[in-house]
């Protein structure tokens, strides 16, 4: 009798577990073939007020290829500055030796 009552068990898990697993892959289905609906199309389509606001992309292309250039050359002269204070370093001992 425990034996049937296992596999009745064992038989009912496998088929909830198969019937999440089909409402999962209709509702990973169903998200491509829905349409849009008039209120997400209006939120979609472009909107003419903000176009004064879109010309900033330029803007801040420009501003990060400043950055960029500040940076290498702030790093260029800390390189510059360690090789002239090691090489001034080496002088020194040449010089004192």
């Amino acid at each position: 009798m425990a034996f049937v009552n296992n596999t009745t068990i064992f038989s009912q898990l496998r088929s909830h577990s198969q019937k999440t697993g089909d409402l999962l892959r209709q509702s990973r289905r169903g998200i491509h073939t829905v349409e849009l609906g008039a209120r997400e199309k209006a939120l979609l389509a472009p909107d003419p007020a903000l176009d004064r606001f879109k010309s900033y992309k330029k803007d801040v292309k420009r501003v990060k290829r400043i950055g960029d250039v500040l940076t290498v050359v702030v790093v260029a002269g800390c390189c510059y500055e360690l090789y002239v204070r090691a090489t001034t370093r080496e002088e020194a001992r040449r010089q004192a030796s």
